[in-house]
């Protein structure tokens, strides 16, 4: 069972032994949503199947979201309904991906273990990994599919609600980690959301910032010892990771696991959803 990264080569090795596995493709453009789409058909990985972040990975349905923000998250069921009309059940080893450096398919990865379901892997080095490995691609539309059902089971990682974060403000067993880009986080531009700044107190530590030029995470070790400067004494335990929507902010989960933290918070409303709460403090610089 694969439940944090899995190798294009030990994805192919799964396959070649016909082992129960599903494949998702997470591709996405935030600034283009309507590229999705023509994404997957141009060019994926063969067999996988399509996994869209504003409408499969978010609900803006009223009374169906969990929290705020620019992609809230569907309720559990929702998202259980939803995998289990593409075929995919509880038995399956998951593997999810994307062609922008893990940037958009940790989103899944984080809901499949919000669901209970730990054999979720993200793809290591995403598409571009699996090319080089000589993988099988496919295009055009998204493969037929029998319906199966995916059940859901007790929550493998925690999700934390704006009043929480509000409630732990300054207080030590609270640690806020931003995974936005520098800019973002210190307030001096702002693309996508109506104040500019940052969750008062929370550290800063950029997504991009775990990964290797090709797009894979850098090694346990030097996350760990990069992770261990971020924190500079605060207990791993009490970090609580957001970003603007709650989608890029999983790179940093992953990134401490693979140092060897243990899985940590996610509070997925994300600065798009503190800044819109009216009388919440926001910070710059």
């Amino acid at each position: 069972m694969y439940t944090l990264l899995i190798t294009a080569a030990q994805l192919q090795d799964l396959q070649s032994q016909g082992r129960p596995c599903a494949v998702l493709d997470c591709s996405f453009d935030l600034m283009k949503p309507e590229l999705a789409e023509g994404l997957f058909e141009s060019e994926r990985i063969a067999g996988a199947l399509p996994a869209h972040l504003d409408k499969n990975l978010s609900s803006h349905a009223p009374g169906q979201a969990v929290n705020g923000g620019r992609h809230p998250l569907p309720q559990r069921e929702t998202v259980a309904q939803w995998l289990g009309s593409l075929g995919i059940d509880n038995s399956m080893q998951i593997v999810v991906y994307d062609r922008q450096k893990s940037a958009y398919c940790g989103r899944l990865w984080w809901m499949l273990k919000w669901l209970g379901h730990d054999a979720v892997a993200v793809l290591d080095g995403g598409l571009q990994a699996w090319k080089d490995a000589g993988g099988a691609l496919a295009t055009g539309a998204s493969p037929t599919t029998t319906p199966a059902h995916f059940g859901l089971n007790a929550p493998l990682r925690q999700l934390v609600l704006t009043d929480a974060v509000a409630n732990g403000l300054g207080r030590p067993h609270q640690t806020i980690v931003d995974a936005r880009a520098g800019a973002r986080y210190r307030g001096e531009m702002e693309p996508l959301d109506p104040v500019a700044g940052h969750i008062p107190g929370a550290l800063n530590r950029p997504f991009t910032e775990n990964f290797t030029e090709d797009g894979r995470f850098k090694s346990p070790e030097l996350l760990k010892a990069e992770w261990t400067e971020v924190l500079a004494g605060r207990p791993a335990s009490s970090v609580v990771h957001h970003c603007g929507s709650g989608v890029t902010a999983v790179p940093n989960v992953l990134a401490m696991e693979l140092a060897g933290f243990g899985p940590t918070a996610l509070y997925a409303g994300s600065w798009s959803e503190w800044s819109r709460t009216p009388g919440l403090p926001c910070a710059k610089g």
